[in-house]
């Protein structure tokens, strides 16, 4: 059974897609946390980051430089947060690996 993202990446579902490359696609959030809240999600099915394997560092490192691209186009250098969620008790809805990009407000410390 295809997980809500990989219905996105196969144009199933509907999305406002802020960028797509051969490895990921970014989505806006559809219940954004903050003003920019952008989902950098790989094309390739992980579940999560708990389930990674060695295969997948450049995959993972190309999430994470992909966030910093979109943070230069986006202006915000003023600062943004990246989060990746765990599990359930992290607060996972969707089970497949996703990075959030959240920026344009106060970002709490802890977080949660």
């Amino acid at each position: 059974m295809k997980t809500l993202f990989e219905k996105i990446i196969a144009r199933e579902i509907p999305a406002r897609i802020e960028h797509e490359d051969e490895q990921c696609i970014v989505l806006h959030d559809i219940q954004p946390q903050a003003p920019v809240h952008l989902l950098i999600i790989p094309k390739k099915p992980i579940p999560r980051i708990g389930e990674a394997g060695p295969t997948d560092e450049a995959l993972l490192g190309h999430l994470l430089l992909t966030a910093n691209v979109l943070a230069k186009k986006l202006q915000l250098a003023d600062g943004f947060r990246l989060v990746v969620n765990n599990g359930p008790c992290a607060g996972e809805s969707v089970p497949h690996l996703h990075v959030h990009l959240l920026a344009k407000r106060q970002l709490a410390w802890p977080p949660g």
